[in-house]
């Protein structure tokens, strides 16, 4: 096995005190006034001989590990993909590593992911939260690691948060559908206490008693295999004919949803128009084309980078906020409107 090169090794081959190479290999060359030439010669020489830091000292002895945490609820999901590829990639954050993984709403998991990433001594993090793992975030808070919440609040959690006004855009939804004639408009949601699905199913009931309408609202369990979640999907629309149109509050309730109205030979749009929360599935190749709440991951993604920033900088000394300014930001969808959601004619209006 090849020996791992250190920087004693680099002194001894170099003829200099092992406190230079490691000022130069730790960016002080300026703070204990080494030369640019030492800096150069050290540098070169360790390149040379295939020097690699050791982290985990280099972390305990900093208190920085340049490594940020991000628990989402599923990685493998578009949206939570989408928004970590995007920090991941932002310029701002080039000198960290983003490590992320997924809690499955599950607050046991998620706890246990809070415990490992900080006794790892990750410099920050960001979390999609779970219900029930308040005490935690609560904890993070109050050692003051840097933190931003996204996608979903936790009530009298000041943290900094990252969301989208979900009542609103499933407001805007229905009214657009009861603007074009539907009557009987369903709402297949999660089982959930989660404070974005609250909010999506609360929009949605805001615009169907404004115009004195039968709600008509289906709640899965999270846990549900796909074979079962298409299953009761299925058994929903077969027992409610009355249906005329339909709202998923989630992407992959939109994706199993429509499986389940092909299965059924259900046309859309002449038989039930059809809207989707999220439109990071490419709604718009679809045939026909699906109306989608569109969240702006874009601004998501520079928002939670922004914010992070400005705690990693408080962390670090750099500025004089000590943690007492936290920012909740809440970012508009946007209906993009498409070919599964047409006017109706008035004589094919349902009675």
């Amino acid at each position: 096995m090849k020996k791992k090169i250190s920087i004693r090794d680099i002194a001894a081959d170099l003829g200099v005190a092992i406190s230079t190479v490691s000022a130069v290999l730790n960016g002080k060359t300026e703070e204990r006034r080494i030369s640019d030439r030492m800096r150069d010669r050290v540098l070169e020489h360790a390149k040379k001989c295939g020097y690699q830091p050791n982290l985990i000292a280099q972390s305990l002895r900093t208190g920085k590990s340049k490594i940020l945490a991000m628990l989402v609820e599923d990685i493998a999901d578009p949206f939570f993909a989408g928004i970590a590829r995007l920090v991941e990639t932002h310029p701002s954050l080039h000198d960290y590593k983003l490590f992320y993984s997924s809690t499955e709403n599950d607050p046991q998991k998620a706890k246990s992911l809070i415990k490992a990433f900080r006794d790892r001594l990750v410099d920050g993090f960001i979390i999609a939260p779970t219900p029930g793992t308040e005490k935690e975030i609560q904890v993070l808070l109050a050692d003051q690691v840097p933190l931003v919440l996204f996608d979903r609040y936790l009530p009298d959690t000041n943290a900094n948060l990252v969301c989208v006004d979900n009542f609103e855009g499933t407001h805007e939804a229905t009214e657009l559908l009861i603007n074009r004639g539907y009557k009987n408009i369903a709402f297949i949601t999660l089982s959930s206490v989660q404070s974005q699905m609250a909010d999506r199913l609360e929009g949605y009931k805001k615009a169907i008693d404004d115009h004195s309408y039968a709600p008509c609202i289906l709640e899965i369990a999270y846990t549900l295999s796909e074979e079962v979640l298409v299953s009761q999907i299925k058994y929903y629309f077969r027992t409610q004919p009355q249906i005329d149109a339909v709202i998923f509050a989630t992407n992959y309730l939109a994706i199993n949803g429509l499986r389940t109205l092909q299965e059924l030979n259900k046309s859309i749009p002449d038989q039930i128009a059809v809207i989707g929360f999220d439109d990071n599935t490419h709604f718009g190749l679809f045939s026909p084309s699906i109306t989608a709440i569109a969240q702006p991951i874009e601004d998501i993604a520079s928002t939670i980078v922004k914010l992070l920033k400005k705690e990693l900088r408080e962390s670090n000394g750099l500025s004089n906020n000590h943690h007492n300014e936290k920012e909740q930001v809440v970012l508009p969808t946007k209906l993009m409107i498409r070919k599964s959601c047409p006017t109706v004619k008035s004589k094919d209006l349902k009675r």
